[in-house]
Order: structure tokens, then sequence, then C-alpha cells
């Protein structure tokens, strides 16, 4: 008889995510996931925040090292860009809920204490924290989602998925059981490592401003 597998070899949260949870439960519960082996490096769980009423939710790729430290999403300097993006768009931060398809920091060293580097989660990383993202989308029932770049739009729509394609634009599509309008958008730590950096604000800034105008 072969031996029973440990949760994170199943790859899912599912086993994890409580039925029926609000916001603060599903947080709790989330500290303790262990449905993927990302959990055994990273510091933290970084669950989504904010507003949990919000008209707007915006999905991202991973934490990144300093949210992994803190654990909320979104308080690096990436963070800070998407703020200042969202209300030159006309977007309250403040009114947003923001979170990320992976939960866990996943990152490589080139040395031991070395700086941690970010490294890409995989689509199998993606979909077994697929769970959460469901349970975040029930509760906060956004009008619209905004998709923070490649990964977050893969994990959302599917492996096929291109930014650069559909950038800017608002569509509709089925996520986890439910109708959702999207607007898909890079993500703001891209626009920090580009060589025209001003000129990718702009862009971040007028996709934003597609997404303002689909909730108004």
């Amino acid at each position: 008889m072969p031996a029973a597998r440990a949760p994170e070899d199943a790859y899912t949260a599912e086993p994890f995510v409580p039925a029926h949870a609000d916001l603060a439960a599903l947080r709790e519960a989330a500290d303790g996931c262990r449905g993927c082996p990302l959990h055994r490096d990273a510091t933290r769980t970084v669950f989504g925040a904010g507003d949990t009423t919000a008209r707007v939710m915006l999905v991202g790729e991973q934490p990144g090292d300093q949210e992994d430290r803190q654990g909320m999403p979104f308080v690096g300097p990436a963070g800070k860009l998407l703020d200042r993006a969202l209300a030159e768009a006309g977007i309250d931060p403040g009114e947003a809920y923001v979170t990320n398809a992976v939960k866990h920091f996943k990152f490589t060293r080139a040395e031991p204490r070395k700086r941690r580097i970010h490294k890409a989660p995989t689509l199998r990383e993606m979909t077994a924290c697929g769970p959460w993202l469901a349970a975040e989308l029930a509760v906060v029932e956004p009008e619209l989602v905004v998709v923070l770049g490649a990964t977050a739009g893969k994990a959302l729509l599917g492996s096929s998925f291109r930014v650069t394609e559909v950038r800017g634009t608002v569509l509709e599509h089925e996520i986890h059981g439910r109708p959702e309008r999207l607007v898909p958008t890079v993500h703001p730590s891209s626009v920090l490592r580009a060589e025209d950096r001003e000129g990718a604000y702009r862009g971040l800034v007028s996709d934003l401003e597609v997404a303002a105008r689909a909730l108004a």
C-alpha cells in the first residue's frame, strides 16, 4: 500500500480553506496552509488586505521580500508605486482590496545570507493556491478585478494569457465559478525595472483609468 502523501505534495490548498468563512477567518486559516511546498521557505503567509466591500480587487503575482517580512501585500516599492498610479487614475487605494495569486514568497539566493531574489511561481503552485483566491472573490464580490501582470493573468485566465495582448481592455470571464469583469495591466514591479520608467508608469496609469471608467 503506498504511503500517504504530505498535503504539500498534493498541490492544493482546498483542505485548508474553511467553508462559508469571512475574510478574518480565511486569513487566520491561511496562516496554516500547507497546500504546496512554498510555505517551507517563506517567513509567513501573506493574505489579501483592504476594504472587504471593495468594488475593485487587484490581483498580483505573489508577495515580495518586504511583503514576506511584514505579512501584508503590496507594502514594498511596487506597492507604493501602485498606490500612486491608482490615485492618479481616479481609484482610491483605500477603497480597494489587494491580494496575490500565490500567498507565499518564492525566491532563490545566489549565496547563503545574500539578498532573496524573486522567482516566478509555477502554474502548479498558482493552481494550488487558487482556492484561497476563489474564497476571497466570493466574500468581497468585487465589481471589477484588475489583473496585475502575466503571472496573475495566467492564474486567473489560463496559461495562454498574454498581458501585452489584452492590457487596458475590459474582459468578461467566469473565474472560479463567478462571472467577472477584468482589466489586465502590467505588474507595478515591471515599471520599476523598465528602462523608460516614466513611459511604463504612464502606461500603467492609462490602463487603470480604463478600470476607473468601468467602475463609473
